[in-house]
């Protein structure tokens, strides 16, 4: 017996055709709501398989689905992985560090890097965190690591040259060759 799609309320379809078209929608919901709107067109699995270029199985399933649980069908279900190593209260307490000026905190530097907020997480806060995954952080929370020393402005350390040492030039001068 053929697969055929239940009898749609006006608002499923109107919802079903907005998304079938939807230039802005993800394109797995658009996907599956070309399906479904072949499918109330009254074409069978294999020519809605075939113009859509899908497997006749996928198309199988997502008639099931709808068929079954309606709009909410087209969303994807939730898939196991790995739980989350930091839990949001952790998570929120690295973003607030990062953002805390050190001095606020007693500390004598006036800018974070990297390494001194591992440091400072891994002793203060006793949360075992490397580096890298306070940078995979900061950058999905939207904040960007920068270098909050630059060569322009005032330098955030009065004594920052006197620390710093003799300047060194990163580029080696070539020789002249002889003319």
């Amino acid at each position: 017996m053929a697969l055929k799609l239940r009898q749609l309320s006006p608002e499923e379809h109107e919802t079903i055709e907005k998304l079938a078209h939807s230039r802005t929608a993800a394109a797995r919901l658009v996907e599956r709501a070309r399906i479904l709107l072949l499918a109330h067109q009254g074409h069978r699995v294999p020519a809605i398989a075939h113009q859509l270029q899908l497997t006749a199985i996928t198309v199988r399933t997502w008639l099931k689905r709808f068929n079954a649980a309606g709009l909410a069908a087209l969303t994807d279900k939730p898939r196991p992985g790995r739980p989350a190593t930091y839990t949001p209260p952790q998570v929120a307490e690295v973003i607030a560090t990062a953002l805390t000026p050190p001095e606020h905190l007693g500390l004598p530097f006036a800018s974070w890097t990297l390494d001194r907020l591992e440091a400072y997480l891994n002793e203060h806060k006793a949360m075992a965190i490397k580096r890298s995954r306070i940078d995979d952080l900061l950058i999905a929370e939207g904040l960007r690591w920068r270098t909050q020393e630059t060569w322009f402005g005032a330098r955030v350390d009065p004594e920052f040259a006197k620390k710093r040492g003799a300047l060194r030039s990163s580029i080696r001068t070539r020789l002249q060759g002889v003319s």
